[in-house]
């Protein structure tokens, strides 16, 4: 199995910017796939971006040009930097691990609000 620990949501104001940070642990030589998702109150949870062991991106409409997910394989850590942050940006960040043997791993969530 893969523990994910999100860290760095907040409070920010429209235009500025957040670094989300997930640590993995666990059997970590097993992930295939991390990724961002967002979920605003009522609606459902929505990726956000993703990006693959080999370092291939893709992200939501919504956040191209404003987002970069990255990973650092040696530290079994992926990050979202999130730059001119607009108030529908508001969420609960959760990190997610699709791996080769076990089922999904999600982490606990961070919660990002961006105030206008």
């Amino acid at each position: 199995q893969v523990q994910l620990v999100e860290s760095g949501g907040g409070l920010v104001q429209a235009g500025g910017s957040l670094r989300l940070s997930c640590a993995a642990s666990g059997s970590t030589f097993s992930i295939k796939v991390m990724a961002w998702y967002r979920q605003a109150p009522g609606k459902q949870r929505e990726l956000v971006a993703h990006i693959s062991s080999g370092g291939s991106t893709n992200y939501a409409d919504s956040v191209k040009g404003r987002f970069t997910i990255s990973r650092d394989n040696a530290k079994n850590t992926v990050y979202l930097q999130m730059n001119s942050l607009k108030p529908e940006d508001t969420a609960v960040y959760y990190c997610n691990a699709e791996t080769y043997h076990y089922p999904n791993s999600w982490g606990q969530g961070t919660q990002v609000t961006v105030s206008s």
